[in-house]
């Protein structure tokens, strides 16, 4: 049986929109450390975290409906 797909809420969204723009925060931030070693300049903390305003948006999405599919599942009757 294929579960359906729900869409996240809003609520939800906004609850994981802080934890998801900062997880891409900091990751941008060790990528661009990391990429110091083939002669790519470093990101600055604050240039990162103003690259992760828009970059959070779809790492929230991706996020949200991976919580909608464990709650969905958890709330699944057996049969």
């Amino acid at each position: 049986m294929k579960l359906r797909k729900p869409l996240p809420s809003w609520k939800l969204l906004l609850g994981l929109y802080p934890f998801a723009a900062a997880a891409v925060a900091i990751n941008l931030f060790m990528l661009f450390l990391m990429l110091q070693a083939v002669g790519v300049a470093a990101l600055t903390p604050l240039n990162a975290v103003l690259a992760a305003i828009p970059l959070g948006l779809p790492a929230t999405w991706a996020a949200a409906r991976w919580v909608q599919h464990l709650i969905a599942e958890a709330e699944r009757t057996p049969q």
